[in-house]
Parts: C-alpha cells; structure tokens; sequence
C-alpha cells in the first residue's frame, strides 16, 4: 500500500479543496460544521440544497460509474475526496444512505428500471434514504427480522416494525429487508423492497436520545404498501442483497468519519490548551494515546479498503475496524468530559456544547452498526475459527 501521493493527486486533491471552499465560503457558509452523527436535525433545508448543489456540480455519486451518473473515481480519489470533506467541515450528508448504500446497491443486484428510477434522484438530492433493517427482536442476529411482505396482485403489503431507523422521518424512502415466504429457512425467503415513506400505512415514532435530538426512529408498517416491481433481485434473495448493501458501507466514505474525529480531537486539545490543563502528564499522555490510534485507525481502514473490494460481505477487516473506532471514539468522548471539567455537566442556554455532544452521543458507538459483544464473536467465531457461543 503505497501512500505517497503522486502529482496527479496533488492536483485532484487541490481541486476538491477549491471546490468546497468556494461553496462554503458563498451561499452555504452558514452550514459548515453542521450536521452529521447526533446533529442530524440542524438545518435540513439547507442541507438538502446543499446535497442539490453537490449533484449539480459532479460531487455526488463520486464512486458510482459514469455511465450511471457517477464520476468514476479511482479509490485513492475516493479517499482524498472524502478527507478534504471531512477537513473542510463541510455539512453532514443527508443523502449518505441513498449514495452510499442504495444507489451501488441498485447498480450492482437491482434492474435497469430501478436504475433509471431511483438513481438520478438520489444523485440530485431530490429523494432521501432510509434503512430498514434492524428490529425489536431482530438487531445483531439480522436473519431474524420478523417484518412480513406478501404480493397482493401488483402490490407488497407490508406489516411489521423497524427500530433504530435512522433518518425515517427525513426519508422519501426506505429499504426494507422483509419475510416473504414464512416457510424457507430464516437466510432464505427474505425479500429487499424498496418502500415509499410517505404513505399511511407507515409510522414513525422518534427514540429521543441522551442529546436530546432523534435522528433514530421506531417505523411502523401496518399495510404500508409498493409496488410488486420495486423488489431488488429476486424474491427471496433479499439476505444476499442485504448483505452486498452492509459491503458497500464499508467504502472510502469511512475516511472522512477519522477525520471528523480528528477535527474533535482538534477541539478537545483547544479546550485544555484554553483551560491550562495541557500541563497535567496523565492528560498530556492520554490526548497523546489518542492521536495515536487515530493514526492507526487510518491506516487500518486503508489497509481494509486496498484489501477488500466494494460490496464485499467479508467481515473479519471490517468488524475488526467496527471494533477498534468505536472503541476510540467512547474514549475520546470521555477524554473530552474530563477536559471540559465540572463545568461541562452545566447545559447553556444555547444547548449542548460541540465537546458535551461528542461525550453523550459517543456511548451510542459501540451499540449501533454491531455491538461490541456482537463483534468480538464474530471475531472469534467466524476470523479465528474459535467454538460458538453456547445457545
């Protein structure tokens, strides 16, 4: 893995950097630094013009191949669009989910139809996504998911719930792994439909987190109905579509979550450098620690990237990296608590602060996408060949 940038480089690195600070020093100045994980809810309007504006000018989609709208960027472009991202405090994505999950997706299992319907959409920001997976009795162990689907002439009718539903409330649409045949073995009858949102057969109720925003939902479908067309891949083939779409999650987009916790890290060691606290050594040794395994949490998922290609359903790379950053961002929210002191469990009239806001929503890491317990078994169970947990 060879991490010298050659010219070329240089020079795309360059032009990705002109291009956001153009844009964020013009019309959108006011979204930089707004957004993204536990921020979901601050300026959504302007956010969505904001994904218009990436579609418009080729920075969406920057994976996806051009002869699906996309700009075909090589995987070291990918890397350095996503880092300049990240380093130039652009605004969290509302359209991650729909570019990053849905739309390779669609290119790789879904039809032509599908394609040319959903696709153009999600590049301009016209349309958002979200995922339905998780359930009450159904988070970790997928297979399980208890959500039914049944063709009705041209129609799915669909019953069941979802939870942890980021987005719901945001979202034109969601992709649902459903039950299609009750009789196949859990991995098979499984179903991937794609689920207009906004009709009535379909609640959304918010899971109010510690930091007081819900970007999480609870989705209930009580005859929520889509077209019998809208199914990708076969019926009961939705494990392996289901599968590919986790794959794909795990793309060059990854790079930019090391940088914004750099750009936190950055903000906890100014906070003690303005409290005169960068004098204690245990402090200093910590902040150390953490830089780092930021360091090491780059390169690991470079490593990842240059070793498994998109869509892979391998999870021994990534389930070690799932592991070892949210294990590292619990640390740096603590590290952040202790830096802001007594006064940091007072909340200002304006709300939680950027540092208090890493702390809280920081202990959701290691829960979400796999948790901890979740990961060293598949670590153990599936990487290094070890006996099952008992059941």
């Amino acid at each position: 893995m060879n991490l010298a940038p050659s010219p070329e480089d240089e020079r795309f690195r360059a032009e990705v950097r002109d291009f956001l600070e153009t844009s964020l020093n013009g019309e959108f100045a006011e979204l930089r630094g707004r957004g993204g994980p536990g921020r979901e809810e601050e300026m959504v309007e302007g956010r969505r013009a904001w994904e218009a504006h990436l579609g418009l000018h080729g920075w969406s989609g920057t994976a996806w191949p051009v002869e699906h709208g996309g700009r075909g960027l090589a995987l070291w472009e990918q890397v350095v669009f996503h880092e300049e991202y990240a380093l130039a405090r652009a605004p969290g994505r509302l359209g991650h989910i729909g570019e990053t999950l849905v739309g390779p997706t669609l290119i790789a299992f879904g039809d032509a139809g599908q394609q040319a319907r959903f696709l153009p959409p999600i590049l301009d920001g016209r349309e958002l996504w979200c995922q339905g997976y998780s359930e009450p009795g159904a988070g970790s162990d997928l297979a399980a998911v208890a959500t039914r689907a049944e063709l009705n002439g041209d129609r799915w009718i669909i019953n069941g719930q979802k939870v942890w539903t980021s987005s719901a409330h945001l979202s034109d649409w969601c992709f649902v792994l459903a039950r299609t045949d009750a009789g196949a073995p859990r991995h098979r009858g499984l179903s991937y439909l794609l689920v207009p949102m906004s009709q009535p057969g379909i609640t959304i109720r918010p899971i109010v987190q510690l930091t007081g925003t819900h970007e999480f939902n609870q989705v209930f479908f009580d005859g929520a109905e889509t077209d019998a067309a809208h199914v990708v891949g076969a019926p009961g083939d939705g494990w392996r579509v289901a599968m590919g779409t986790l794959g794909f999650e795990r793309g060059a987009s990854t790079l930019a979550q090391v940088l914004d916790f750099q750009n936190e890290f950055d903000a906890v060691v100014r906070t003690a450098h303005e409290a005169g606290t960068l004098t204690d050594p245990c402090l200093r040794q910590d902040l150390a620690s953490v830089w780092i395994r930021l360091r090491i949490m780059r390169f690991n998922a470079l490593r990842v990237l240059a070793g498994e290609p998109a869509g892979s359903s391998s999870q021994g790379p990534a389930t070690i990296t799932k592991l070892y950053w949210s294990g590292l961002h619990r640390d740096l929210g603590e590290l952040a608590a202790r830096v802001l002191g007594p006064g940091g469990q007072v909340i200002e009239a304006g709300g939680l602060s950027r540092l208090q806001r890493v702390f809280l929503f920081s202990r959701a890491d290691t829960i979400y996408g796999g948790t901890d317990e979740i990961q060293r078994n598949v670590i153990g169970e599936r990487a290094l060949g070890l006996p099952k947990e008992p059941r």
